[in-house]
Formats: C-alpha cells, structure tokens, sequence
C-alpha cells in the first residue's frame, strides 16, 4: 500500500477519534462539578475542533482549514484567559 493510500484511511480514522475526543470532553463540560473542571473540559473541546480542522487540511489538501484552526485556536487561547480571570477574581456563576 502507497502513502497516497493510507492518508485518507489515516484522516478518516484520526477524524473519527478527534469526534469520540469531543463527544468525552461534552460529557465532562455538562457533568463538571466546579468552573474549572468545565473551562479545561472547553478547552480540550477547542483543541480538538483545531486538531480536526488540521487533519482536514491534511486529507482535502485546502490550506483554508490551517487559517481556520488558527483563528480558532487564538479565539479559544482569549476565552481561556478571560475565563480564568473571571475565576481569579471569585465570580463563578
């Protein structure tokens, strides 16, 4: 088997797993039993969405998905940061 055989069923697998990684970080972002529990868990949730979009990039070959992880990696890197001010400062709703 070639390399151009592997990466989609490499693609598809990883996809698949990233999917099964938000499904779990969902579950602890619904169940988390204190804020920050809930702000690593949305964390973890943009990670993935990132891995994801770079393994799209990967499997369709479109650089668009890397400007886009990258937006929404930098998006969720400012959530976290305000979250966790928000937390410092004791306003935990």
């Amino acid at each position: 088997m070639t390399a151009e055989g592997i990466v989609p069923i490499a693609v598809a697998v990883s996809l698949a797993l990233l999917a099964l990684a938000i499904v779990a970080a969902l579950v602890r972002l619904a169940r988390g039993p204190s804020v920050a529990d809930r702000v690593v868990a949305l964390d973890v949730v943009s990670a993935t969405i990132v891995a994801a979009a770079i393994a799209s990039a990967v499997g369709t070959g479109l650089a668009v998905f890397v400007d886009v992880a990258l937006a929404i990696a930098l998006i969720a890197f400012l959530g976290t940061v305000a979250l966790a001010r928000a937390i410092e400062a004791g306003d935990d709703r």
